[in-house]
């Protein structure tokens, strides 16, 4: 490269007249711009548009992973929308994954955009996926932020204002030989890391960065806010739900940096004493740097006379040099480790920019600069129109005057503050004290719903992927169901083919881990057993999990029916667990793998000595028999296992239920309840005949505890079969003399538990209860105070209410009927005096 190619740094358009100059065709000699620029920027983004179409390069080079290059041409479909993201994962072990995510105000999307408009070819530089993803330590060094520098030495207390005042706020194609040169200047003396000795150069970490990062990283994450697409890696030890942001581009701040915990940290006039951590340049930037030059030194060899290099600000001062001989750089590139990897485009969301939101990109407000990017005319008016629609539909009072003052008060504040036109800092102040009244809950509806956003994008459905997200593309296609990152609610009649087709699908994902719909409770329940509720919400890392679900199978019915197949053959699978199993299976209509699963089933139930499992496995089972006709699905070869079931539960019950304490006694009647509301949902008249039989042996034994005694006596009172003399002459008998009053209060506890409603309507039952509550002595009252607590405490609020007016309107004493009635002459005379008088008075 010659000396044009790097520009005269000594004033800031310098470089421009070189282009130019170079640009005439008058030599042959190859130019070369550097545009050191801020992710996700979209002052930088506008401002490097601008400054293509001046250079009009012929080839263009973008940091990212190099081994991408044949996706850049998707970037030209129109259904190619962003918040997009290229996706790198080890084929052979998905969850080992990394994600470059763009926006339409990235810098890097908008030079794609630029070479596919002007049919200039695009490439990445930055080192490959396959090295990215192979790395497995981190060889990355500490020390501060170099915006943070530059906005300290101007004055600024926050590198997030001065960017915005100084790039975002003025798009200037000449602001990048500023930022480069200031950037070149802070690297002069910043110190250089050596390798590690004990760390040879092919176990180096490389990771991805974000220009700046205003907000503090995720807790344990060590944050690095750097100038490329954001490289967001998933560790082997976890799956893609554990990637963390790593951004790495500029050097490191590690968890005890002062930027570690925001901008706040750095110097201002007011905290003088502050310091800023010592700017490093890392082995890790160094190699990345390295692999940079090799690409440009191989399209200039090429035949490129025009290249165009959008980096990170902090690289560019390493590439617009001289680029030097290549001999050290392939001596630093050599022996770094590598993997087979696989990439394509997923669609990416706002919130997933955002900073601290898992997949984070170090954007702050990604829905703030998607407007800066797309609203170039009064983007402050327009973007607090955009607010006042959103207070209203909350049914919020926000009128044009409210508007026309905070964009009033916006403009004072950025004026007071030098800024040339109002940032997001100034609009939100606006906002709460006008529109929001100082309400900062009202304010947090404006951050969510604007200042982030949820926008999802899309790629082409010709996008490479794996079989198992093309058969989810075509399937969510077919019926009719839009990723959307907004969660919605959708209810699913099953009596209609599509909404069984639905349920299915969507079953099928939960049971491969993709959880785009969660169960919930409608709020329309008249037909039963026929209709299912769903909230949907699309997150992107389901792209992860949908690579990672495919080494089950190619489609999803497979996929889910090897899935679960694979589960149930385990050793230590429990006979609940297996009935859980069938059931999805059967919700999922995976009738590939109920044959195998109710093998299993028997199996393990036959060898399973323990009620407890038996119990738990039994409702599910039941619901699977009920919930299993509504869909069409055949379930007589559950019948048997069924029937089987309760067989040996009605046999082995009564003995289970001796020597329990406290614990295990609530713990065994919960499950016996679920038990007992599901055998009395199925229709079959052998479990409803054996299973009351088996609760009678246990109320009539003084061995069990009371907990499980009383509830037993509870259900055969609601099965009918005692009758209420019977349940009066039991719980008398409990609360005799005889038992102790832990004893007591156990059964009363079990045979009341979760039914207040019966002490309303049953005045002999609350009578005896109050009256055993009053001949308590006051150490007996304490001993049984916490389960007395426990049990009315479970009623409903209406429930204790009703008690006591019940208490208080009429007492617990009963009046016996043939108890003759005492007559007082007295006051009778009263009353035959007072009666004469008004009779005659009205006569």
């Amino acid at each position: 490269m010659s000396e044009q190619s790097g520009g005269d740094r000594s004033t800031p358009d310098a470089a421009i007249p070189t282009v130019q100059t170079g640009d005439d065709g008058s030599g042959d000699t190859p130019v070369t711009r550097v545009f050191g620029i801020r992710h996700h920027g979209p002052g930088s983004a506008r401002s490097l548009r601008h400054a293509l179409e001046e250079f009009r390069p012929d080839a263009i080079l973008i940091e990212g992973p190099s081994d991408a290059d044949p996706l850049v041409g998707f970037v030209a479909a129109d259904t190619m929308t962003p918040p997009v993201a290229l996706l790198a994962y080890v084929p052979d072990s998905p969850a080992r994954a990394a994600f470059w995510p763009f926006a339409v105000f990235s810098p890097e999307w908008q030079a794609m955009r630029y070479g596919v408009d002007h049919s200039v070819p695009v490439r990445f530089c930055d080192l490959p996926a396959a090295n990215v993803l192979a790395a497995e330590d981190d060889a990355r060094g500490a020390g501060s932020d170099p915006l943070a520098a530059l906005a300290s030495a101007a004055g600024y207390d926050d590198a997030e204002r001065w960017w915005d005042a100084v790039v975002e706020s003025v798009p200037d194609s000449a602001a990048f030989d500023a930022i480069t040169e200031a950037m070149a200047a802070l690297r002069e003396d910043a110190a250089h890391t050596a390798p590690d000795a004990s760390q040879p150069e092919d176990r180096i970490t490389p990771q991805a960065d974000d220009a700046t990062q205003p907000d503090p990283p995720a807790p344990g994450v060590v944050a690095q806010p750097g100038d490329a697409p954001t490289h967001l890696s998933a560790r082997p030890s976890g799956t893609a739900e554990t990637a963390v942001p790593t951004p790495a581009d500029e050097p490191v701040l590690t968890e005890k940096s002062p930027a570690a915990t925001g901008f706040e940290a750095l110097p201002s006039a007011d905290r003088p004493d502050a310091a800023i951590a010592p700017l490093i340049v890392d082995q890790h930037t160094l190699v990345r740097e390295a692999h940079m030059r090799q690409v440009m030194r191989q399209v200039l060899k090429g035949g490129a006379k025009r290249l165009a290099v959008v980096c990170g600000a902090w690289h560019a001062p390493a590439l617009v040099e001289p680029l030097g001989p290549a001999a050290p750089d392939m001596r630093l590139l050599k022996g770094l480790p590598k993997t087979k990897a696989a990439l394509t485009w997923v669609p990416w969301t706002h919130s997933r920019l955002a900073a601290g939101s898992g997949y984070g990109a170090g954007v702050t407000s990604p829905g703030w600069y998607h407007h800066l990017f797309t609203e170039t005319e009064r983007p402050v008016a327009r973007w607090l129109t955009k607010v006042a629609g959103v207070l209203r539909r909350h049914d919020l009072p926000v009128s044009s005057a409210h508007i026309i003052e905070a964009v009033r008060l916006a403009d004072t504040l950025a004026a007071l503050r030098g800024r040339p036109l109002a940032g997001l800092s100034e609009v939100t102040e606006a906002v709460r004290s006008v529109m929001c009244g100082g309400d900062e809950t009202m304010l947090r509806l404006v951050i969510d719903e604007l200042v982030v956003g949820e926008t999802l994008g899309g790629v082409p459905e010709d996008t490479p992927t794996v079989p198992l997200a093309a058969d989810l593309r075509a399937r969510s296609k077919t019926l009719r169901l839009k990723q959307e990152a907004l969660a919605r609610n959708i209810d699913l009649d099953l009596r209609k083919e599509r909404d069984v087709e639905r349920s299915h699908l969507l079953h099928r994902l939960r049971l491969l881990g993709i959880d785009w719909g969660t169960p919930t409770l409608g709020e329309v329940r008249s037909t039963g057993t026929f209709r299912e509720t769903w909230t949907l919400r699309w997150e992107p890392e389901f792209e992860v999990r949908i690579v990672e679900a495919a080494i089950w199978g190619t489609t999803l019915r497979t996929a889910a029916e090897t899935k679960i197949l694979d589960t149930a053959s385990r050793d230590d699978v429990t006979v609940t667990a297996l009935a859980d199993a069938l059931e999805m299976a059967l919700l999922a209509d995976l009738g590939g793998a109920t044959d195998g699963l109710i093998t299993r089933l028997e199996a393990a139930a036959a060898l399973d000595h323990d009620v407890t499992h038996l119990l738990g496995a039994l409702p599910g089972l039941t619901r699977t028999l009920r919930y299993g006709d509504v869909r069409g699905t055949d379930t007589k070869a559950l019948v048997h296992v069924a029937d089987g079931l309760l067989v040996r539960i009605c046999a082995g019950l009564p003995g289970a239920v001796t020597g329990l304490d406290t614990d295990a006694a609530v713990a065994l009647r919960t499950q016996i309840d679920a038990a007992h509301t599901a055998i009395s949902t199925r229709d079959d008249e052998h479990a409803t005949a054996e299973w009351p039989a088996t609760l009678q042996r246990i109320a009539d034994r003084d061995d069990v505890h009371g907990a499980i005694g009383g509830r037993a006596v509870r259900l055969l009172c609601d099965a009918e079969r005692i009758d209420d003399v019977e349940s009066a002459r039991r719980l008398a008998a409990a609360l005799s003399i005889g038992n102790t009053p832990a004893a007591k209060a156990a059964w009363i506890d079990g045979f009341l538990g979760g039914r207040g409603l019966l002490l309303v309507h049953d005045r002999e039952l609350l009578r005896r209860i109050d009256e055993w509550l009053r001949d308590l002595n006051e150490d007996q009252f304490v001993a049984t105070l916490p389960l007395l607590r426990r049990t009315f405490g479970s009623f409903e609020s209406g429930e204790r209410r009703a008690i006591s007016q019940a208490l208080r309107d009429t007492g617990t004493a009963p009046t016996a009927a043939d108890t003759p009635t005492a007559i007082d002459p007295i006051r009778g005379q009263l009353a035959l005096r007072a009666a004469t008088a008004i009779l005659g008075a009205a006569g």
